[in-house]
């Protein structure tokens, strides 16, 4: 579809802001994590649960609302979703009791996973091929400037407020791209929607039968699985073990996304002169050499200005990955997008949910248990893309 500069621009910043959900519904509440512990007088498991709600609602809401939005189009979908999204956080932000609170959270994952994958469906609806992939990489810039941003104002919330405050502005972010959607046009006609759920979700095995995209789906789980453990034991190893602010951290953590965010230029940048498949292995091999470093480094009880560069080196590639893999995902499924996105979410989501409340098995005073499950989490992928990625391409 030909879009005009005007157009790409709009869409770019407003696919950016939805795929953006996760890191905002995370990243800004990660500095006040030791407080909902001490608050709500639970142990850092379970504070860490309170992410895990959340992941896993992100999970199962993406495989819920990717056929949804193919056979109903993506706009009306998706402003349910921010509905949804918005009424729950202002459960979040009353809640007292620690098991209402992760109802909340999960029902607000769930919701907000309409923005997240709809998103990624509207991105192959306009473009494909080398433009999809230069598409997907601007959305992982806007998309990168969350991991920067929302740690910062949840620090500085933080100052003046408890941490319910910084569910308080989700709920306005919640209303601003609600606005959002109900402006967007529509990019999904009728002509090329499935005719019904029960066959839009039918795609579901199917996809999963082709070994192909199967390989990118694992790649996505175990990456992030790796990712999302660091998300859960960031704040508590530089604030319980390096004994800096919530508001030092903050910092720490936006200049990690800083990378995140100049990294998710190189995509762009390299698309029809590197090829996908490469920039995916580089992007695999990068941070499983730097999670190795960082366990070396903690065992070693290495100071913060040996652990912040290789901390960096191992989380920056993400978007990289992100983009080329699902570049490559879903520039074969068409009319499947929807669904396709639908299921690489879930399964980017997942693994994380699940790995969250181990990263503080061992208590929030140590780093090892994060840093094994993310050498797991890269060795793991690197191994899949061995298997099921890279000898198609060789082929």
């Amino acid at each position: 579809m030909a879009m005009s500069k005007g157009t790409q621009l709009w869409l770019t910043v407003f696919l950016g802001l939805m795929t953006a959900m996760a890191p905002l519904a995370t990243d800004m509440y990660l500095p006040a994590l030791p407080m909902v512990q001490l608050d709500m007088g639970i142990s850092a498991s379970l504070a860490q649960m309170t992410l895990t709600m959340t992941m896993l609602g992100m999970a199962l809401g993406q495989i819920f609302a990717g056929p949804v939005s193919d056979r109903y189009g993506r706009k009306w979908p998706l402003a349910a979703g921010m509905v949804i999204f918005t009424l729950s956080t202002v459960g979040c932000v009353w809640a007292q009791d620690i098991m209402l609170f992760l109802f909340f959270r999960f029902v607000s994952g769930f919701a907000g996973a309409s923005g997240i994958v709809i998103a990624k469906a509207i991105a192959r609806d306009v473009c494909e091929g080398p433009e999809l992939t230069k598409f997907f990489a601007m959305l992982m810039m806007v998309n990168g400037l969350a991991p920067i941003i929302a740690p910062v104002i949840g620090g500085q919330i933080l100052l003046f407020t408890s941490w319910r405050g910084v569910f308080v502005l989700l709920v306005a972010v919640g209303l601003f791209q609600l606005i959002a959607t109900l402006i967007y046009k529509e990019t999904l006609p009728t002509d090329k929607r499935l005719k019904g759920l029960q066959e839009s979700f039918a795609k579901f095995p199917l996809l999963l039968k082709n070994r192909y995209f199967l390989g990118h789906c694992l790649v996505q789980c175990f990456v992030f699985g790796a990712f999302f453990s660091y998300l859960a034991g960031s704040s508590f190893v530089f604030q319980n073990i390096f004994h800096v602010s919530p508001q030092m951290f903050s910092l720490i953590f936006g200049g990690i996304g800083a990378g995140l965010l100049l990294a998710g230029a190189l995509p762009a940048r390299l698309a029809g002169r590197v090829e996908d498949v490469k920039m995916l292995q580089v992007s695999l091999v990068v941070p499983l050499v730097g999670s190795v470093l960082l366990l070396l480094a903690f065992s070693a009880e290495a100071g913060m200005e040996i652990i912040l560069p290789v901390l960096f080196l191992t989380i920056t590639p993400l978007s990289v990955m992100g983009a080329a893999s699902f570049s490559l995902a879903l520039s074969r499924q068409g009319k499947n997008a929807g669904s396709a996105s639908a299921l690489i979410g879930f399964f980017s989501m997942i693994l994380g949910g699940c790995m969250m409340p181990l990263v503080g098995i061992a208590g929030d005073n140590t780093a090892i248990p994060m840093c094994v499950i993310m050498i797991c989490g890269y060795g793991l992928g690197y191994v899949v893309f061995q298997l099921m990625i890279d000898p198609e391409h060789r082929a």
